[in-house]
Protein backbone atom coordinates (compact mmCIF):
# COMPACT_ATOMS: atom_id res chain seq x y z
CA UNK A 1 0.00 0.00 0.00
CA UNK A 2 1.50 3.38 -1.04
CA UNK A 3 1.54 6.51 1.15
CA UNK A 4 -1.50 8.04 -0.54
CA UNK A 5 -3.55 4.88 -0.02
CA UNK A 6 -2.46 4.74 3.61
CA UNK A 7 -3.54 8.35 4.18
CA UNK A 8 -6.89 7.72 2.49
CA UNK A 9 -7.49 4.57 4.53
CA UNK A 10 -6.59 6.34 7.76
CA UNK A 11 -8.86 9.27 6.94
CA UNK A 12 -11.79 6.96 6.20
CA UNK A 13 -11.28 5.24 9.56
CA UNK A 14 -11.23 8.63 11.29
CA UNK A 15 -14.43 9.73 9.54
CA UNK A 16 -16.15 6.48 10.48
CA UNK A 17 -15.11 6.84 14.11
CA UNK A 18 -16.26 10.45 14.22
CA UNK A 19 -19.67 9.64 12.81
CA UNK A 20 -20.06 6.86 15.36
CA UNK A 21 -19.18 9.16 18.25
CA UNK A 22 -21.33 12.02 16.93
CA UNK A 23 -24.64 10.38 15.95
CA UNK A 24 -26.50 13.68 15.66
CA UNK A 25 -24.06 14.82 12.97
CA UNK A 26 -24.59 11.57 11.10
CA UNK A 27 -28.36 11.78 11.28
CA UNK A 28 -28.87 15.38 10.18
CA UNK A 29 -27.74 17.18 7.08
CA UNK A 30 -26.42 20.72 7.37
CA UNK A 31 -29.63 21.95 5.75
CA UNK A 32 -31.65 20.23 8.46
CA UNK A 33 -29.41 21.50 11.26
CA UNK A 34 -29.70 25.10 10.06
CA UNK A 35 -33.46 24.76 9.68
CA UNK A 36 -33.62 23.55 13.30
CA UNK A 37 -31.17 26.19 14.60
CA UNK A 38 -30.92 29.15 12.25
CA UNK A 39 -28.07 30.70 14.29
CA UNK A 40 -25.74 28.09 12.78
CA UNK A 41 -25.88 29.84 9.42
CA UNK A 42 -23.69 32.61 10.85
CA UNK A 43 -20.43 30.64 10.42
CA UNK A 44 -17.76 32.53 12.41
CA UNK A 45 -20.39 34.91 13.84
CA UNK A 46 -22.19 32.06 15.63
CA UNK A 47 -22.67 32.67 19.35
CA UNK A 48 -20.84 29.86 21.17
CA UNK A 49 -23.82 29.44 23.50
CA UNK A 50 -26.23 29.02 20.60
CA UNK A 51 -24.51 25.74 19.70
CA UNK A 52 -23.47 24.26 23.06
CA UNK A 53 -21.81 20.92 23.66
CA UNK A 54 -24.32 18.61 25.29
CA UNK A 55 -22.60 15.22 25.49
CA UNK A 56 -20.98 14.25 28.79
CA UNK A 57 -17.21 13.85 28.65
CA UNK A 58 -15.80 10.32 28.76
CA UNK A 59 -14.21 9.51 32.14
CA UNK A 60 -10.45 9.07 32.24
CA UNK A 61 -9.14 5.54 31.71
CA UNK A 62 -8.75 3.60 34.93
CA UNK A 63 -5.59 4.59 36.74
CA UNK A 64 -5.11 7.88 34.85
CA UNK A 65 -5.53 11.49 35.96
CA UNK A 66 -5.40 14.76 33.95
CA UNK A 67 -2.39 16.95 34.72
CA UNK A 68 -1.87 19.40 31.82
CA UNK A 69 -4.01 21.45 29.41
CA UNK A 70 -2.55 22.77 26.15
CA UNK A 71 -5.04 25.33 24.77
CA UNK A 72 -5.78 27.83 22.03
CA UNK A 73 -8.98 29.87 22.02
CA UNK A 74 -10.61 32.59 19.96
CA UNK A 75 -11.88 35.83 21.44
CA UNK A 76 -15.57 36.01 22.21
CA UNK A 77 -18.42 37.73 20.37
CA UNK A 78 -17.61 41.16 18.92
CA UNK A 79 -18.94 44.02 16.91
CA UNK A 80 -18.17 43.77 13.21
CA UNK A 81 -14.67 45.05 12.48
CA UNK A 82 -15.23 47.50 9.62
CA UNK A 83 -17.64 50.44 9.52
CA UNK A 84 -18.43 49.53 5.92
CA UNK A 85 -19.79 46.17 7.10
CA UNK A 86 -22.76 48.04 8.58
CA UNK A 87 -22.85 51.03 6.25
CA UNK A 88 -23.02 49.14 2.96
CA UNK A 89 -26.46 47.70 3.71
CA UNK A 90 -27.67 50.89 5.40
CA UNK A 91 -26.60 53.05 2.46
CA UNK A 92 -28.55 50.94 -0.03
CA UNK A 93 -31.68 51.16 2.08
CA UNK A 94 -31.31 54.90 2.72
CA UNK A 95 -30.89 55.56 -0.99
CA UNK A 96 -33.98 53.49 -1.66
CA UNK A 97 -35.93 55.40 0.99
CA UNK A 98 -34.98 58.69 -0.64
CA UNK A 99 -36.28 57.36 -3.96
CA UNK A 100 -39.53 56.20 -2.34
CA UNK A 101 -38.79 52.57 -3.16
CA UNK A 102 -38.85 50.94 0.29
CA UNK A 103 -41.70 48.66 1.34
CA UNK A 104 -43.01 48.82 4.90
CA UNK A 105 -40.72 45.93 5.81
CA UNK A 106 -37.83 47.70 4.14
CA UNK A 107 -38.49 50.85 6.20
CA UNK A 108 -38.73 48.80 9.40
CA UNK A 109 -35.45 47.06 8.57
CA UNK A 110 -33.69 50.36 7.88
CA UNK A 111 -34.90 51.85 11.14
CA UNK A 112 -33.59 48.82 13.03
CA UNK A 113 -30.21 49.08 11.32
CA UNK A 114 -29.97 52.83 11.93
CA UNK A 115 -30.83 52.33 15.60
CA UNK A 116 -28.24 49.61 16.02
CA UNK A 117 -25.57 51.46 14.05
CA UNK A 118 -25.47 54.14 16.75
CA UNK A 119 -24.13 51.50 19.20
CA UNK A 120 -21.11 50.80 16.99
CA UNK A 121 -19.54 54.23 17.52
CA UNK A 122 -15.88 53.68 18.49
CA UNK A 123 -16.65 50.02 19.29
CA UNK A 124 -15.85 48.33 15.97
CA UNK A 125 -14.16 44.98 16.54
CA UNK A 126 -14.47 45.17 20.32
CA UNK A 127 -15.65 42.41 22.65
CA UNK A 128 -19.35 42.54 23.53
CA UNK A 129 -21.03 41.53 26.77
CA UNK A 130 -22.08 38.33 25.00
CA UNK A 131 -18.40 37.63 24.25
CA UNK A 132 -17.45 38.19 27.87
CA UNK A 133 -20.23 35.84 28.97
CA UNK A 134 -19.00 33.13 26.60
CA UNK A 135 -15.52 33.09 28.12
CA UNK A 136 -16.77 33.17 31.68
CA UNK A 137 -18.75 30.05 30.86
CA UNK A 138 -15.81 28.31 29.23
CA UNK A 139 -13.49 29.10 32.14
CA UNK A 140 -16.05 27.89 34.66
CA UNK A 141 -16.53 24.61 32.82
CA UNK A 142 -12.76 24.08 32.49
CA UNK A 143 -12.50 24.08 36.27
CA UNK A 144 -15.55 21.82 36.59
CA UNK A 145 -14.39 19.30 33.98
CA UNK A 146 -10.75 19.13 35.06
CA UNK A 147 -10.53 19.90 38.79
CA UNK A 148 -7.39 17.76 39.02
CA UNK A 149 -5.67 20.52 37.04
CA UNK A 150 -7.43 23.76 37.81
CA UNK A 151 -8.27 23.19 41.47
CA UNK A 152 -4.89 21.87 42.49
CA UNK A 153 -3.26 24.06 45.12
CA UNK A 154 -0.83 26.63 43.67
CA UNK A 155 -1.29 25.33 40.11
CA UNK A 156 0.62 27.48 37.57
CA UNK A 157 -1.59 28.87 34.78
CA UNK A 158 0.26 30.59 31.94
CA UNK A 159 -2.13 32.68 29.82
CA UNK A 160 -1.05 34.80 26.87
CA UNK A 161 -2.85 36.73 24.17
CA UNK A 162 -2.36 38.60 20.93
CA UNK A 163 -2.25 42.36 21.35
CA UNK A 164 -5.87 42.81 20.20
CA UNK A 165 -8.09 44.15 22.99
CA UNK A 166 -10.94 41.68 22.44
CA UNK A 167 -8.50 38.79 22.84
CA UNK A 168 -6.98 40.26 26.01
CA UNK A 169 -10.41 40.78 27.59
CA UNK A 170 -11.43 37.24 26.63
CA UNK A 171 -8.31 35.91 28.37
CA UNK A 172 -9.12 37.96 31.45
CA UNK A 173 -12.72 36.69 31.58
CA UNK A 174 -11.59 33.06 31.53
CA UNK A 175 -8.87 33.63 34.08
CA UNK A 176 -11.35 35.35 36.40
CA UNK A 177 -13.42 32.16 36.49
CA UNK A 178 -10.36 29.97 37.05
CA UNK A 179 -9.21 32.26 39.87
CA UNK A 180 -12.66 32.10 41.46
CA UNK A 181 -12.53 28.29 41.31
CA UNK A 182 -9.05 28.21 42.84
CA UNK A 183 -7.81 31.27 44.75
CA UNK A 184 -4.39 29.61 45.16
CA UNK A 185 -3.77 29.33 41.41
CA UNK A 186 -0.67 31.22 40.25
CA UNK A 187 -1.36 33.15 37.04
CA UNK A 188 1.13 34.55 34.59
CA UNK A 189 -0.73 36.66 32.02
CA UNK A 190 1.23 38.17 29.15
CA UNK A 191 0.53 40.14 25.99
CA UNK A 192 3.23 40.94 23.46
CA UNK A 193 3.98 41.41 19.78
CA UNK A 194 6.76 38.87 20.33
CA UNK A 195 4.13 36.11 20.52
CA UNK A 196 2.53 37.10 17.21
CA UNK A 197 4.64 34.72 15.12
CA UNK A 198 2.73 31.77 16.56
CA UNK A 199 -0.42 33.27 18.12
CA UNK A 200 -1.50 34.96 14.87
CA UNK A 201 1.08 34.23 12.20
CA UNK A 202 1.25 35.87 8.77
CA UNK A 203 0.88 33.55 5.78
CA UNK A 204 4.08 32.61 3.98
CA UNK A 205 4.16 33.32 0.26
CA UNK A 206 3.57 29.68 -0.67
CA UNK A 207 0.23 29.72 1.16
CA UNK A 208 -0.79 33.04 -0.37
CA UNK A 209 -0.11 31.59 -3.81
CA UNK A 210 -2.10 28.45 -3.05
CA UNK A 211 -5.00 30.45 -1.66
CA UNK A 212 -5.34 32.43 -4.88
CA UNK A 213 -6.14 29.18 -6.67
CA UNK A 214 -9.28 28.84 -4.60
CA UNK A 215 -10.64 32.26 -5.53
CA UNK A 216 -12.34 31.12 -8.72
CA UNK A 217 -14.25 28.41 -6.82
CA UNK A 218 -15.46 30.84 -4.18
CA UNK A 219 -16.65 33.34 -6.78
CA UNK A 220 -18.52 30.63 -8.67
CA UNK A 221 -20.43 29.54 -5.58
CA UNK A 222 -21.18 33.11 -4.47
CA UNK A 223 -22.98 33.66 -7.75
CA UNK A 224 -24.66 30.29 -7.86
CA UNK A 225 -25.95 30.23 -4.27
CA UNK A 226 -27.16 33.82 -3.83
CA UNK A 227 -30.86 34.05 -4.71
CA UNK A 228 -32.09 37.57 -3.86
CA UNK A 229 -35.34 37.73 -5.81
CA UNK A 230 -37.75 36.97 -2.98
CA UNK A 231 -35.94 39.22 -0.46
CA UNK A 232 -35.91 42.14 -2.91
CA UNK A 233 -39.68 41.81 -3.19
CA UNK A 234 -39.98 41.96 0.60
CA UNK A 235 -37.83 45.06 1.13
CA UNK A 236 -38.58 47.14 -1.99
CA UNK A 237 -41.79 48.18 -3.75
CA UNK A 238 -40.61 48.59 -7.34
CA UNK A 239 -39.10 45.45 -8.96
CA UNK A 240 -37.98 47.27 -12.12
CA UNK A 241 -36.20 50.02 -10.13
CA UNK A 242 -34.62 47.44 -7.85
CA UNK A 243 -33.28 45.44 -10.79
CA UNK A 244 -31.77 48.55 -12.39
CA UNK A 245 -30.48 50.30 -9.26
CA UNK A 246 -29.30 47.67 -6.76
CA UNK A 247 -26.63 44.97 -6.79
CA UNK A 248 -29.15 42.54 -5.34
CA UNK A 249 -26.73 39.68 -4.71
CA UNK A 250 -24.12 41.85 -3.02
CA UNK A 251 -26.74 43.64 -0.92
CA UNK A 252 -28.33 40.37 0.18
CA UNK A 253 -25.00 38.97 1.35
CA UNK A 254 -24.06 42.18 3.18
CA UNK A 255 -27.41 42.31 4.97
CA UNK A 256 -26.99 38.64 5.85
CA UNK A 257 -23.59 39.27 7.49
CA UNK A 258 -25.04 42.04 9.67
CA UNK A 259 -28.03 39.83 10.52
CA UNK A 260 -25.74 36.92 11.37
CA UNK A 261 -23.68 38.94 13.84
CA UNK A 262 -26.68 40.29 15.76
CA UNK A 263 -26.37 37.24 18.01
CA UNK A 264 -23.14 38.79 19.29
CA UNK A 265 -25.28 41.37 21.10
CA UNK A 266 -28.00 41.50 23.70
CA UNK A 267 -30.59 43.06 21.41
CA UNK A 268 -34.20 42.60 20.40
CA UNK A 269 -33.35 43.18 16.72
CA UNK A 270 -33.93 40.01 14.68
CA UNK A 271 -32.80 40.32 11.09
CA UNK A 272 -32.33 36.62 10.38
CA UNK A 273 -36.12 36.35 10.15
CA UNK A 274 -35.90 38.29 6.87
CA UNK A 275 -34.46 35.16 5.26
CA UNK A 276 -36.02 31.76 4.62
CA UNK A 277 -34.36 28.61 5.92
CA UNK A 278 -33.28 27.70 2.39
CA UNK A 279 -31.75 31.14 1.85
CA UNK A 280 -29.89 30.87 5.15
CA UNK A 281 -28.56 27.47 4.14
CA UNK A 282 -27.39 28.70 0.74
CA UNK A 283 -25.71 31.80 2.18
CA UNK A 284 -24.02 29.64 4.80
CA UNK A 285 -22.76 27.27 2.10
CA UNK A 286 -20.98 30.17 0.41
CA UNK A 287 -19.06 30.92 3.59
CA UNK A 288 -18.49 27.25 4.36
CA UNK A 289 -16.81 26.82 0.98
CA UNK A 290 -14.85 30.07 1.30
CA UNK A 291 -13.48 29.11 4.71
CA UNK A 292 -12.65 25.59 3.59
CA UNK A 293 -10.69 26.85 0.60
CA UNK A 294 -8.78 29.37 2.71
CA UNK A 295 -8.08 27.31 5.83
CA UNK A 296 -8.87 23.62 5.27
CA UNK A 297 -6.91 20.80 3.62
CA UNK A 298 -8.72 21.63 0.38
CA UNK A 299 -7.34 19.90 -2.73
CA UNK A 300 -8.32 23.04 -4.66
CA UNK A 301 -5.66 24.97 -2.68
CA UNK A 302 -3.11 22.14 -2.70
CA UNK A 303 -4.11 20.98 0.81
CA UNK A 304 -1.56 23.30 2.42
CA UNK A 305 -3.62 26.06 4.04
CA UNK A 306 -3.71 24.57 7.58
CA UNK A 307 0.08 24.90 7.68
CA UNK A 308 -0.48 28.59 8.34
CA UNK A 309 -0.52 27.34 11.93
CA UNK A 310 2.70 25.36 11.74
CA UNK A 311 4.41 27.65 14.26
CA UNK A 312 1.44 27.41 16.63
CA UNK A 313 1.50 23.61 16.53
CA UNK A 314 5.26 23.63 17.04
CA UNK A 315 4.78 25.87 20.06
CA UNK A 316 2.15 23.56 21.53
CA UNK A 317 4.42 20.53 21.08
CA UNK A 318 7.48 22.34 22.42
CA UNK A 319 5.47 23.58 25.39
CA UNK A 320 4.26 20.05 26.15
CA UNK A 321 7.87 18.86 25.98
CA UNK A 322 8.75 21.12 28.92
CA UNK A 323 5.90 20.05 31.21
CA UNK A 324 6.97 18.10 34.27
CA UNK A 325 4.10 18.81 36.67
CA UNK A 326 0.42 19.77 36.75
CA UNK A 327 -0.29 23.07 35.01
CA UNK A 328 -2.13 24.79 32.14
CA UNK A 329 -1.01 26.91 29.18
CA UNK A 330 -3.74 29.03 27.61
CA UNK A 331 -3.42 31.03 24.39
CA UNK A 332 -5.92 33.55 23.02
CA UNK A 333 -6.25 34.78 19.47
CA UNK A 334 -8.54 34.50 16.45
CA UNK A 335 -10.73 32.16 14.41
CA UNK A 336 -8.27 32.37 11.52
CA UNK A 337 -5.95 30.40 13.81
CA UNK A 338 -8.41 28.02 15.49
CA UNK A 339 -9.90 26.80 12.22
CA UNK A 340 -6.64 25.89 10.41
CA UNK A 341 -5.19 24.52 13.66
CA UNK A 342 -8.20 22.19 13.99
CA UNK A 343 -7.60 21.11 10.38
CA UNK A 344 -3.85 20.71 10.91
CA UNK A 345 -4.50 18.58 14.01
CA UNK A 346 -7.12 16.64 11.98
CA UNK A 347 -9.67 16.86 14.77
CA UNK A 348 -12.65 14.73 13.81
CA UNK A 349 -13.45 15.48 10.17
CA UNK A 350 -11.73 18.88 10.16
CA UNK A 351 -8.90 17.45 8.08
CA UNK A 352 -11.21 16.21 5.31
CA UNK A 353 -10.07 16.54 1.69
CA UNK A 354 -13.14 17.05 -0.51
CA UNK A 355 -12.77 17.21 -4.29
CA UNK A 356 -16.38 18.10 -5.10
CA UNK A 357 -17.36 21.22 -3.15
CA UNK A 358 -21.03 20.44 -3.72
CA UNK A 359 -20.51 17.60 -1.24
CA UNK A 360 -18.48 19.58 1.29
CA UNK A 361 -21.08 20.04 4.00
CA UNK A 362 -21.68 16.31 4.24
CA UNK A 363 -18.45 16.08 6.26
CA UNK A 364 -17.13 19.62 6.92
CA UNK A 365 -19.28 22.28 8.60
CA UNK A 366 -17.61 25.45 9.76
CA UNK A 367 -20.11 26.15 12.55
CA UNK A 368 -18.80 23.07 14.35
CA UNK A 369 -15.27 24.51 14.26
CA UNK A 370 -15.15 28.24 14.87
CA UNK A 371 -18.04 30.02 16.57
CA UNK A 372 -17.24 33.09 18.60
CA UNK A 373 -15.05 31.91 21.54
CA UNK A 374 -14.18 28.63 19.78
CA UNK A 375 -11.37 26.73 21.46
CA UNK A 376 -9.15 23.68 21.27
CA UNK A 377 -8.25 21.95 24.51
CA UNK A 378 -5.65 19.18 24.57
CA UNK A 379 -5.81 17.48 27.95
CA UNK A 380 -2.94 15.23 28.98
CA UNK A 381 -3.25 12.31 31.42
CA UNK A 382 -0.59 10.52 33.44
CA UNK A 383 -0.79 7.31 35.50
CA UNK A 384 -1.87 8.09 39.05
CA UNK A 385 0.88 5.88 40.44
CA UNK A 386 3.65 7.61 38.50
CA UNK A 387 6.27 9.19 40.76
CA UNK A 388 8.48 12.18 40.06
CA UNK A 389 8.47 14.56 37.09
CA UNK A 390 6.92 13.64 33.76
CA UNK A 391 8.98 13.20 30.57
CA UNK A 392 6.67 14.09 27.68
CA UNK A 393 9.23 13.29 24.96
CA UNK A 394 9.68 9.55 25.60
CA UNK A 395 8.83 7.70 22.33
CA UNK A 396 7.15 4.83 24.16
CA UNK A 397 5.77 6.95 27.01
CA UNK A 398 2.50 6.23 28.80
CA UNK A 399 1.04 9.76 28.63
CA UNK A 400 -2.45 9.91 27.10
CA UNK A 401 -4.15 12.90 25.51
CA UNK A 402 -7.75 13.82 24.74
CA UNK A 403 -8.74 16.57 22.28
CA UNK A 404 -11.77 18.80 22.76
CA UNK A 405 -13.00 21.11 20.02
CA UNK A 406 -15.50 23.52 21.55
CA UNK A 407 -15.76 21.12 24.50
CA UNK A 408 -16.65 18.16 22.28
CA UNK A 409 -14.47 15.05 22.23
CA UNK A 410 -12.75 14.52 18.88
CA UNK A 411 -11.09 11.68 17.06
CA UNK A 412 -7.38 12.10 16.31
CA UNK A 413 -5.33 10.85 13.33
CA UNK A 414 -3.54 7.93 15.00
CA UNK A 415 -4.84 4.50 16.05
CA UNK A 416 -6.22 3.98 19.54
CA UNK A 417 -8.09 1.25 21.37
CA UNK A 418 -9.69 3.64 23.87
CA UNK A 419 -11.17 6.66 22.05
CA UNK A 420 -11.21 9.54 22.92
CA UNK A 421 -7.84 8.84 24.59
CA UNK A 422 -4.66 8.53 22.49
CA UNK A 423 -0.99 7.98 23.28
CA UNK A 424 0.75 11.36 23.21
CA UNK A 425 3.96 9.74 21.93
CA UNK A 426 2.08 8.55 18.81
CA UNK A 427 0.46 11.94 18.21
CA UNK A 428 3.68 13.86 18.83
CA UNK A 429 5.53 11.72 16.28
CA UNK A 430 2.68 12.03 13.75
CA UNK A 431 2.52 15.81 13.96
CA UNK A 432 6.28 16.31 13.91
CA UNK A 433 6.51 14.21 10.76
CA UNK A 434 3.61 16.10 9.18
CA UNK A 435 5.35 19.40 9.88
CA UNK A 436 8.72 18.11 8.64
CA UNK A 437 7.17 16.79 5.42
CA UNK A 438 5.59 20.17 4.72
CA UNK A 439 8.83 22.02 5.37
CA UNK A 440 10.71 19.64 3.10
CA UNK A 441 8.16 20.27 0.37
CA UNK A 442 8.66 24.03 0.74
Amino acid sequence: MNDQMKRTSLWLMVVAAQLITLPLFAQRTAREEIAANRFLCASNYLDYDNHPATEALTPAPKGYVPFFMNHYGRHGARWLIGDWEYKNAITVLQRSRAAGKLSDKGEETLQQLERFYKTTYKRLGELTTVGERQHHGIGRRMAEHFPEIFKQKNVPIDARSTVVIRCILSMEAECEELAAANPTARFHNDVSESFQYYLNADWPRSLRDANRKGGKYGQEYRQRLTHPERLMGVLFNDPAWTQDSIDARGFMRQLFYVASNMQSHETDIDLLSLFTSEELYDLWRIKNIDWYLSYGHAPQTDGVMPFSQAELLKNMIATADTITRTQAVLRFGHEVCVMPLACLLELGTCGARVENLDDLDAVWRNYNIFPMACNIQLIYYRPKKAKGPVDMTVPDGDILVKALLNEREMTLPVPTTQHPYYRWADLRAYYLKKLADFEAMQ
